[in-house]
């Protein structure tokens, strides 16, 4: 052949060739390519709905001891942690001046023994009332457990009649406790009184040099001493502030939304507190009025206290103080054998919610009836069944029908 005739063949098989690697390249490259994917499964568990919030542990019942009088407070010697028998001085108040001795200073003095005096009146009532109560959550204990034995009530009731009995019983020796701190502050405005009056002793210089001792209501420990060393103070001035370290309870500013599916008695958990492992708690009191504050974002909130007790026994639990921060998890809602899809297959459209179920490797869209939620899970009411397997966090790549490719060493639910 031809040596010119030869390459001009060789030239057009080599153009022929390279003309069909073009197209098969641009070919391949309209082919659509699987869509990498994490892939998560349905379940049956049982779902609980939890409101989850930070909260601050408190002394339930705390004392602050002031000053009855105006006068020159000698140094007080209590630590914080200290322990303060009912009845013990705390402090010592001596005279400043003649003033002490004025008309005025002892009006104010006998205003003050009138107003103690209906301080004792109050409590006594406080007391009446709570005594009756105690006397009924009592009785109403006693009928759920006989009810309870015959079988003709169930547990939660049993447990709920006994939790209001010993509230109903706290709330009594707490009752009982505020009239002895009515008691006390009487004793010391009588005190204070006789001391501006003279009656104390027969001469003005004897009179000076009296002291009124302020002495505690309660036997309890020292939280804070507000004022330690010496110094001329006035009436009503914070002193001491005593409590029982054991009597604690939690506060917990939900959002009003969330208040409104508290109910009290509502089961809780007390985590991230120090200890090694959770602490149950129990709703007893949600605040009547909000407040607003602030989110870290600048939000404007409305919130509410919710007060919990914790139900561990004392020991468990005896490294917390006043003002620790705890997290709480309120239970609001519980779904036993409920069938939940991982709450980030979930996406919204037109109204619905709606996932992407994986068959043969390919997205199917589906619409979900959905039920009770959590940041990690939904219920689902209608739309997929157990093992059935969902795409995650899907993206505007994943559509219906598109084929997927599984993420190698995806996390999956």
């Amino acid at each position: 052949m031809d040596p010119r005739k030869r390459r001009r063949l060789v030239s057009r098989v080599v153009t022929t060739f390279v003309l069909l690697g073009v197209v098969v390249l641009i070919g391949l490259g309209f082919v659509p390519k699987p869509v990498p994917t994490a892939v998560g499964k349905v379940e049956r568990r049982t779902l609980e709905v939890t409101i989850d919030e930070p909260g601050k542990t408190r002394i339930r019942s705390k004392y602050v001891i002031s000053a009855p009088v105006l006068g020159a407070l000698s140094r007080i010697t209590l630590r914080p942690g200290d322990l303060v028998e009912a009845g013990q001085v705390v402090a010592h108040i001596s005279p400043v001046a003649p003033r002490l001795l004025d008309e005025r200073t002892r009006a104010e003095a006998s205003a003050r023994v009138a107003v103690a005096q209906a301080h004792v009146a109050r409590a006594q009532s406080t007391i009446k009332r709570a005594e009756t109560a105690a006397r009924f959550a009592r009785d109403q204990a006693e009928r759920t457990r006989k009810l309870h034995a015959q079988h003709g009530t169930s547990q939660q009731a049993l447990e709920q009649a006994e939790y209001q009995q010993r509230a109903a019983e706290e709330e009594l020796a707490s009752a009982q406790l505020g009239e002895r701190v009515a008691g006390n502050e009487l004793a010391a405005a009588r005190a204070a009184l006789a001391s501006v009056s003279g009656e104390s002793s027969g001469d003005a210089g004897a009179q000076a040099g009296s002291q009124v001792a302020v002495t505690a209501p309660i036997r309890g420990h020292v939280l804070h001493v507000h004022q330690e060393s010496e110094a001329v103070v006035q009436p009503a001035t914070p002193l001491v502030a005593l409590g029982d370290p054991r009597a604690i309870e939690v506060v917990v500013d939900v959002l009003s939304a969330d208040a409104v599916r508290i109910p009290l008695g509502a089961e809780a958990r007390i985590e991230r507190w120090g200890g090694p492992k959770p602490l149950h708690a129990r709703v007893r009191a949600k605040e009547p009025s909000a407040f607003t504050t602030r989110s870290a974002l600048g939000v404007e909130e409305q919130r509410v206290p919710v007060v919990l007790d914790i139900v561990d026994p004392p020991e468990t639990w005896s490294a917390l103080g006043d003002g620790y921060r705890v997290e709480a998890r309120i239970r609001v809602e519980r779904v036993a054998d409920a069938v939940v899809v991982p709450a980030s297959a979930l996406f919204r459209e037109a109204g619905a919610f709606r996932a992407f179920a994986v068959r043969d490797d390919k997205a199917a869209k589906v619409e979900l009836e959905t039920g009770a939620r959590t940041p990690e899970w939904a219920e689902v009411k209608r739309g997929l069944e157990p093992g059935a397997e969902v795409v995650l966090y899907p993206s505007d790549q994943v559509v219906d029908g598109v084929e997927l490719a599984r993420q190698s060493g995806a996390r999956t639910h």
